[in-house]
């Protein structure tokens, strides 16, 4: 056993560690540290209770969100902040402080990670946020970053003008995924604020809240072009050039992006609105950069381009006036009372439950027709978005019920037919 294992061997390695604890972990210095530590852990939990003003809900969404996102990360927050000023405090003195450095590092992280996650609009998008932040966190602890920021930036790409390192492209990437979560939760933020306002309608919400998000998603990605070191003065030119070939290859696309902004400043097609094109009646839920949604009663969902909507005539039931009426032809038999048969489909239509009675309904004798007499029923209704046809089909029913009680017959196709060639019509052909 003894040849197996080296006693001697263990007990130097054993005493070599012990030596390096004393020497570097249980000393007075790391002792006091760690009692500031918890002293400023015990303060964080004594000032979070006092904070009433967490369990109040603000009257401002806005605040009121942002106080949702604060309030799980209070304790770590005000933990941080005394955690700083102590940090603060012993470099003004000089007094040994690793140990609070690398407490506030990893809450630092701790926070930036629960901040970004909760922003991020993704699960996989949080992770790699996770990953980038802890990699940093863990390098600044060891005390590796500076050497690692370092090697990585030896691995370059240079020009006389430009120098793309393995550093930059990185530091880059970070800053624009940083910038595009904070782009897509202020974005979230703000529309959730534009859909309570209401002054604003529905097309106004849609293009401030797709204009912020263009705005934004801009300026992200324009730092996050700066910070690789590129001049954007080059990148100015380069989109000059590729607006020019979008202009003859991507005109559609364009297109029914800038009819998109036109429908949206004019107001003129808006969410919630029942339109008919092209053959298609339905009613509008989302409108896009590119397309608008059309949902019809079958369920079906049509994405109609906006370039269509704006070149083609477009019937909007609700743009003005949500009164809609509505035409329903009525026949009756020739020898019927058309002055009763009048007064019946009036109060039936008067009956109707979302027919309105004011504009009045009428009926009309419109036309002498080949198989009896043409009537015209025209009701008002407010909400063709519930549907027109079962409003049509329920007025048809009361006027068939009143008409089968009071004996009024609707008459059948009639036709008269002569036939031509029959015995006698014409004088016998003469012999030849």
């Amino acid at each position: 056993m003894g040849d197996l294992i080296d006693t001697r061997r263990l007990a130097e390695i054993g005493n070599a560690i012990l030596q390096w604890l004393l020497a570097n972990v249980f000393v007075l210095e790391n002792a006091v540290q760690l009692v500031v530590i918890l002293a400023a852990f015990g303060a964080s939990v004594l000032v979070v209770r006092r904070l009433t003003v967490l369990d109040r809900p603000p009257a401002q969404p806005v605040l009121a969100s942002l106080l949702t996102v604060v309030r799980p990360l209070a304790l770590a927050l005000v933990w941080l902040g005394l955690l700083a000023i102590t940090l603060l405090a012993a470099g003004v003195a000089r007094w040994p402080n690793h140990l609070i450095q690398i407490a506030a590092s990893l809450l630092t992280a701790w926070v930036v990670i629960r901040l970004l996650s909760q922003a991020a609009p993704s699960a996989t998008w949080a992770r790699l946020i996770t990953w980038a932040v802890w990699s940093v966190a863990a390098l600044s602890i060891l005390r590796l970053l500076e050497p690692t920021i370092a090697m990585l930036d030896a691995v370059a790409l240079g020009t006389p003008k430009l120098r793309i390192s393995l550093y930059s492209v990185i530091k880059s990437a970070i800053v624009l995924a940083v910038l595009l979560t904070i782009a897509s939760y202020v974005t979230r933020l703000f529309e959730a604020r534009v859909r309570l306002s209401r002054t604003l309608s529905p097309s106004a919400q849609v293009l401030f809240a797709k204009s912020l998000k263009v705005t934004l998603v801009g300026l992200a990605v324009l730092i996050g072009v700066h910070s690789l070191g590129i001049d954007l003065t080059a990148i100015a030119v380069l989109v000059s050039a590729l607006g020019l070939g979008a202009g003859f290859g991507l005109q559609r696309i364009i297109s029914n992006m800038v009819s998109g902004v036109v429908l949206l400043i004019d107001q003129s097609i808006r969410p919630g609105d029942v339109i008919s094109v092209s053959g298609t009646y339905g009613w509008v839920t989302a409108l896009g950069g590119r397309y608008v949604s059309v949902v019809t009663r079958d369920g079906v969902e049509h994405l109609i381009p906006n370039e269509t909507l704006i070149s083609e005539r477009v019937e909007n039931w609700t743009h003005t006036n949500s009164h809609t009426r509505l035409r329903i032809p009525v026949r009756v038999a020739y020898d019927t009372d058309v002055h009763r048969a009048i007064d019946i489909c009036v109060r039936a239509a008067c009956e109707t439950p979302r027919v309105l009675a004011e504009p009045e309904c009428r009926c009309l004798l419109i036309a002498f027709g080949d198989n009896g007499l043409e009537l015209e029923v025209r009701i008002w209704i407010a909400d063709a978005h519930n549907g027109v046809q079962n409003v049509k089909s329920e007025v048809l029913l009361k006027v068939w019920d009143m008409f089968r009680d009071a004996g009024i017959r609707v008459p059948h196709p009639q036709r008269e037919v002569t036939v031509r060639g029959a015995p006698g019509a014409f004088p016998p052909r003469p012999a030849t």
